[in-house]
């Protein structure tokens, strides 16, 4: 898959960026101060903050989702998701972001996304096809805020993290509309426009 060698290219830079601004007294691709603290713009760390709860949006939803319904692509894809977190939380420690995840599944320090929790785990007790409907549209709202980090950020470890993520989410995606028209069911957008999602299905 393209999008997937795109990212794994990205990764291999930041890799070599980072050994290469070690090797010149840590500075290289981001913003630092005085006492050598890595530091990012406020945009930039709201944005790291929300993607960490947004993870664990997905993963606290489809644990719930695996619990009620027993599917196994549930567990799989939420087993994903934790690694997501924790690619963030590397993220995050490293520019001494305080985490705003919480430990108590279901429970966020973000309202919008508390809300949307208690909304998205309530549609996907109605049936296994809500549930997998939930699951993409998990997906497909993921994509979009990853794609405006990746637009917003000039950090290269950014970059290769929500790059990362970028590409699981889009198999996320497959997987789940894998199973919505295993069911019989033509599957049709719901956040991105159709076109969109034709796409990102067909790489």
């Amino acid at each position: 898959m393209r999008t997937g060698k795109l990212f794994a290219s990205m990764l291999v830079m930041s890799v070599i960026f980072c050994l290469s601004a070690s090797a010149f007294g840590g500075k290289g691709n981001s913003l630092g101060n005085q006492s050598g603290i890595l530091t990012l713009p406020d945009s930039e760390t709201v944005t790291l903050k929300f993607m960490r709860e947004e993870e664990k949006l997905a993963r606290d939803v489809y644990l719930a989702m695996e619990d009620n319904w027993g599917s196994a692509i549930f567990q799989h894809i939420a087993d994903s998701e934790q690694r997501h977190m924790d690619a963030i939380k590397t993220l995050l420690d490293k520019y001494s972001i305080p985490d705003p995840a919480a430990e108590e599944l279901g429970v966020f320090s973000d309202p919008e996304l508390q809300a949307l929790y208690d909304e998205l785990t309530v549609r996907g007790m109605a049936s296994e096809m809500d549930a997998f409907m939930v699951g993409a549209f998990i997906e497909e709202v993921d994509i979009e805020d990853l794609r405006n980090a990746i637009a917003e950020t000039d950090k290269i470890d950014l970059w290769a993290v929500y790059g990362n993520l970028l590409s699981g989410s889009i198999q996320h995606l497959k997987a789940f509309v894998a199973h919505i028209e295993a069911l019989g069911i033509s599957y049709e957008a719901q956040h991105l426009t159709q076109e969109e999602v034709d796409a990102l299905l067909a790489e």
